[in-house]
């Protein structure tokens, strides 16, 4: 098991950069990497991303000693952590961290895989336990509401406020923009930070400095919004007469 660099930083005060590929590249992986982001986000919720997949994604974030995160269907390959979708009460959130975590902190399923090659088991599980990082995200109206509650769970590194969904629960579907979804999102944010949490959240480079002088520290961006303003401003740039 790998040290787990992206919980390092978090754990230091400092903020950590979160990219998703979209696609199933290891080789689009190591790039990323290589650039500097902290953090390869591997979508199994809604994304293409098989478990051969996710293993050589893994690997190749590795190679390149960054902290693959692993978003997950529902509440291993060796990835640095999990992300788990939809956590909208405290008893959801206390199985998030059980099922990610080796006894005496949870009950995930007593197996190491390719992440315990070399290690003797028990050593491989007490540094899985301090290793890997779990991420839980507030996407609805409930889970908002059942903030404090949710804060009191110890062993989750990351309370992501999710814009889409959270939008969609609010009666505003794709109006992630909404002055009543953003005072919503601030607000958690709020919460979250002065519970000596670590928010989460997504952003484009439009907002991110915004939102990291908000206060939030893991910061999600997809790769079509990274490379949009970059590809656009190139094209135009060849085709200008």
């Amino acid at each position: 098991m790998r040290n787990n660099t992206a919980k390092a930083k978090l754990k230091a005060g400092q903020a950590v950069s979160v990219i998703a590929p979209t696609y199933t590249s290891a080789g689009l992986v190591e790039l990323l990497g290589r650039i500097g982001f902290d953090v390869i986000f591997i979508d199994c919720e809604h994304g293409p991303a098989g478990w051969d997949d996710v293993e050589n994604m893994v690997r190749a974030a590795e190679l390149v000693n960054v902290t693959p995160i692993v978003r997950v269907q529902a509440n291993d390959r060796g990835a640095g952590g999990v992300q788990v979708p939809h956590v909208n009460t405290r008893a959801e959130a206390e199985a998030a961290v059980r099922h990610a975590k080796f006894v005496p902190l949870g009950h995930r399923g007593f197996a190491g895989g390719r992440s315990a090659f070399g290690e003797k088991m028990t050593e491989f599980t007490s540094r899985a336990n301090a290793e890997t990082m779990v991420v839980v995200m507030l996407e609805e109206v409930e889970a908002l509401r059942n903030l404090d509650d949710i804060l009191k769970v110890d062993e989750i590194d990351v309370f992501f406020v999710a814009p889409g969904d959270l939008a969609q629960s609010m009666g505003l579907p794709g109006q992630m923009d909404h002055p009543k979804v953003q005072a919503a999102i601030d607000d958690a944010v709020d919460r979250i930070k002065a519970a000596g949490r670590v928010p989460g959240g997504l952003v484009t480079p439009a907002t991110v400095r915004r939102y990291r002088e908000r206060g939030v520290r893991f910061l999600y961006v997809s790769l079509a919004a990274v490379l949009d303003p970059g590809a656009k401003g190139f094209i135009a740039a060849v085709h200008a007469t």
